[in-house]
């Protein structure tokens, strides 16, 4: 149990909603406390809610509360989101359906398209014409809106309009004039432009991009106002945020408008998490692996930024903002381990969730689960689970493993360590696809692993990898509920202005940073966001003739002087990393886009520390690796003192996720309370 705190001063919360478990992150001078409950996915506020009544802190002395869930994910996914209209020049009335005609799956014979979250019947046209240069050919028709569009608006009693207006991106303006004569006869209906949420061309992503965020923009908007309103019953008077997709948070009220940069906020929040406290260590090269009750989220951080990109889908529908590039695998505790039509062992990516779990949580789960697997193999200690406050069944874990081995006529020991050498092979292949695969060796970086279940497999994924050390946090369980409240204020906004690379590119390039930086500025306003501002401003190049760009990062302290040989240098060196050419290359060169990121700093990055774990007296277990079974030292974390080290094989306690230590390897508590694991000797 927590006890109550009284007396806080400067108390910061993070509340994090994840599939299994909802997190809480409680720090202020005084120290830190923590917290898991069961998620409760029918309706996300009312866990993360319970989760602060479960703290007992009083809310009316939290001065910053920041929150992360899978509720615009989970819209998406589920297809929960409210009815909506899709609106596009005509002649663009089919664009969600047709797509591109890439397939996904090239050997599937019986492949469809993703599925678009508006239906074909609910796409409508509307005439006008604004040309590539920004140019209007033609204006909106305002008697053929008031006379066709409106009427059919009303009849399906929409609750969200997405428009998308041909090359909209150069010249907005039929947009706003659309929006204005919606607004004008059903002022309650919940209106997206394109242009307010990305400013770059290619239509089908940028009306996709469009569509996803006008879908769940009503869902996000009564999710937070909800929770806000809870929160304000109870007594809460600071500063409420929501994480974005992009790593940084946003004002509760801005995220009603921009609902779209919700989608991953739970995984960012751990990834900025993860790469803060690393940082306290000295590591700023890391890859993050974040595995949880549903799934595994793996990510690359270079110099302590961690990486991000434009190339996203969720469902298969494109989503075309700056996000984090994070890759998502179904490995997670509750994955289901089963057979498949071949007879082969697979794990995921169908996940138990939070209800009815795992078959040792005793909640009515039949299907063996990794947790499951853990528990048989003894690296889960059932009466320590989870501190010692969740209790579960280690004889039902056996027994929902037990038709898996007498099909692979296994031992049951056998049958539960093939499932999680599956899961960590899914892991590997997850990491080299944004590591290795981005230009990246991950034998330059270090893991660093948290979530409920990322420290139990960090190890041997490592090891997979080729690399030799692995950082574990300390509360390891909860660093995304941390990272809610450790993340900056972050907004980006993005722009497509092409032109080539050639001598008058350098003050070209400025006048277009120091446009996009006023707008940017002046948003910050808008939303209350003072102190520091920090810019950061990317160019999208490629050589005449690709037909995808390179991301190189322009700073903003050499911007005066950048001329086109630093240019060319630039964009030389990112394209050689990427493809081991064109630092030489003398191709013509062309500029496609520009991404500019604003970032409010947040004063007094709170400090993640040890937490106190149950009272446990170091004893004898045995683990199964794979070969035999081995004896190990069972012990709380907390009782390593800093400075002080334990060699493996060892099982470490934390209070919010279990931490192993293989055979070979050595783990050193150092000054900022993190667990480094080093590997020892090659077996």
């Amino acid at each position: 149990m927590i006890e109550p705190i009284t007396g806080v001063v400067e108390m910061r919360i993070g509340v994090e909603v994840g599939g299994t478990f909802t997190d809480l992150v409680a720090l202020d001078e005084h120290g830190i406390r923590v917290l898991k409950v069961p998620s409760t996915p029918h309706s996300p506020d009312e866990g993360a809610f319970a989760a602060l009544v479960a703290s007992g802190i009083p809310l009316d002395t939290v001065e910053d509360l920041s929150h992360g869930s899978t509720v615009a994910t989970n819209a998406v996914l589920e297809r929960k989101g409210f009815l909506t209209a899709f609106v596009t020049t005509a002649g663009f009335h089919d664009i969600l359906l047709l797509q591109r005609h890439g397939r996904s799956s090239i050997y599937d014979l019986a492949y469809q398209k993703p599925v678009p979250v508006v239906e074909r019947a609910d796409s409508f046209e509307v005439s006008e014409r604004t040309l590539s240069d920004g140019s209007i050919l033609f204006r909106l028709n305002i008697e053929e809106i008031e006379s066709m569009l409106i009427p059919a608006l009303k009849d399906r009693a929409y609750r969200a309009v997405a428009i998308c207006l041909l090359n909209s991106y150069v010249n907005p303006e039929n947009e706003r004039l659309l929006r204005a004569c919606i607004q004008a006869h059903l002022p309650d209906l919940s209106i997206t432009l394109s242009s307010d949420i990305t400013r770059e061309f290619r239509e089908y992503e940028r009306a996709s991009t469009t569509a996803l965020s006008a879908y769940v923009q009503p869902v996000m908007d009564r999710y937070v106002s909800r929770f806000a309103e809870k929160l304000k019953e109870a007594g809460f008077k600071g500063r409420f945020s929501v994480m974005q997709s992009n790593g940084g948070r946003l004002p509760a009220d801005a995220m009603r408008a921009n609902a779209v940069t919700a989608l991953l906020s739970g995984p960012a929040a751990g990834v900025t998490g993860a790469a803060r406290q690393a940082a306290r260590s000295g590591y700023i090269n890391v890859i993050t692996l974040d595995m949880g009750g549903t799934s595994t989220d793996v990510a690359v951080v270079i110099d302590g930024k961690p990486q991000l990109t434009n190339e996203f889908s969720i469902d298969g529908l494109p989503v075309r903002i700056p996000l984090l590039d994070i890759n998502t695998v179904g490995a997670g505790g509750g994955s289901v381990i089963w057979i498949d039509d071949g007879g082969m062992l697979r794990v995921g990516p169908e996940s138990a969730g939070a209800s009815p779990g795992p078959a040792c949580y005793m909640r009515g789960g039949v299907r063996p689960t990794i947790t499951d697997a853990h528990v048989v193999r003894g690296t889960i200690q059932p009466e320590n689970f989870l501190g010692g406050r969740m209790r579960i069944d280690a004889t039902l874990a056996r027994k929902v493993l037990e038709p898996i081995a007498a099909h692979f006529g296994m031992t049951v020991e056998e049958a539960a360590d093939s499932a999680i050498q599956i899961a960590n092979s899914n892991i590997v292949r997850a990491i080299q696809v944004i590591s290795t695969e981005r230009g990246t060796d991950p034998r330059d970086s270090v893991l660093v692993a948290y979530g409920g279940a990322g420290p139990l497999h960090a190890p041997q994924v490592a090891l997979d990898l080729g690399i030799h050390t692995v950082v574990i946090p300390p509360n390891a369980g909860v660093i995304s509920a941390y990272g809610l409240v450790a993340s900056d204020f972050i907004q980006f906004e993005s722009l497509t202005r092409r032109g080539m690379l050639d001598n008058n590119a350098g003050p070209w390039v400025r006048e277009i940073f120091v446009e996009m930086r006023q707008r940017a500025i002046a948003r910050a306003q808008d939303m209350n966001l003072g102190g520091e501002l920090k810019i950061s401003f990317v160019a999208e190049m490629r050589f005449v003739g690709q037909a995808f760009e390179v991301s190189v990062d322009l700073a903003e302290s050499e911007m005066e002087g950048l001329n086109a040989a630093r240019l060319r240098q630039l964009f030389g060196d990112m394209h050689q990393k990427l493809f081991y050419f064109g630092a030489e290359d003398s191709k013509p060169i062309e500029f496609v886009s520009f991404r500019l990121g604003l970032t409010a700093p947040i004063e007094n990055l709170p400090l993640l520390k040890e937490s106190e774990g149950q009272a446990i007296e170091p004893r004898k277990i045995d683990i199964y690796d794979g070969r035999a079974w081995h004896q190990a030292i069972f012990q709380s974390r907390s009782d390593i003192k800093p400075g002080k080290s334990i060699a493996g094989p060892a099982l470490l306690d934390d209070p919010t996720c279990t931490l192993i230590v293989p055979a070979g390897w050595e783990a050193t508590r150092d000054s900022a309370d993190n667990m480094a694991l080093t590997y020892k000797e090659v077996r």
